[in-house]
C-alpha cells in the first residue's frame, strides 16, 4: 500500500478550504484517510490562521514513507517539516554515463553508418535530378536554335517583298477645260 499526503477539499463554493490528510494513493482525492494532518485555508487573511498543522505527526510519516504531493511539499518547507529529516531526494552516481562502452561505440557506429547511407542517397536522387534537368534542356535547346534562325529568314522575306505603288492618277485632258 502506497501512502500520499494530500490535500482534501472542504468549504464551500468559491470558498476553498482544504485538510492535509494521509490516505491510500488508490483513494479518490476526497475519499477516506488514514490521518489528518492540519488545514490549509488560502483564502484566510490572518497569515497565521491560513496553515495550521501538527509537524510532529507530518514527520512521523514522513519517515514512515508516505510520499507527499507537490503543494503539501511546499507547504511542509515553509512550515519547517523537513527540518531534521533527510528527506531531499538523493542524486544517484551517474559518473559512469559519459564512459564509452561497447554498446554505445556500436550504436554510435549504425548511426554513423546510417547517416552515411541517407547521404548518398539524397546525393543520387540530386544527380538524377540533375541529369533530367540537363537532359530536358538538351531536348528543348535544338526546338529553340531553328526558331531563331527562322526569324531572320522572315525579315529578310518582309524586305524583298514587292512594294505595292498607289495607281496613278488618270491625267488630265486641256480639252475638257472651257
Amino acid at each position: 500500500m502506497s501512502v500520499v499526503i494530500r490535500m482534501k477539499r472542504t468549504g464551500r463554493r468559491n470558498r476553498p478550504c482544504y485538510r492535509i490528510s494521509v490516505a491510500d494513493s488508490r483513494s479518490p482525492r476526497d475519499g477516506r484517510t488514514l490521518d489528518t494532518l492540519g488545514l490549509y485555508d488560502p483564502i484566510s487573511k490572518a497569515s497565521d490562521k491560513q496553515t495550521t498543522l501538527d509537524v510532529e505527526r507530518a514527520r512521523h510519516w514522513l519517515s514512515n514513507g508516505a510520499q507527499p504531493s507537490e503543494t503539501v511539499r511546499s507547504i511542509f518547507k515553509r512550515m519547517g517539516v523537513f527540518e531534521g529529516l533527510d528527506m531531499e531526494p538523493k542524486k544517484r552516481d551517474r559518473s559512469g554515463r559519459k564512459l564509452e562502452t561497447k554498446t554505445t561505440a556500436s550504436r554510435r557506429a549504425a548511426q554513423a553508418e546510417r547517416a552515411a547511407r541517407k547521404e548518398a542517397r539524397r546525393n543520387a536522387k540530386n544527380e538524377e535530378a540533375r541529369a533530367e534537368a540537363a537532359a530536358l534542356r538538351a531536348a528543348n535547346a535544338p526546338e529553340e536554335a531553328p526558331a531563331e534562325e527562322a526569324a531572320p529568314a522572315e525579315e529578310a522575306v518582309e524586305e524583298t517583298a514587292p512594294v505595292e505603288e498607289a495607281p496613278a492618277e488618270p491625267a488630265e485632258d486641256d480639252s475638257k477645260e472651257d
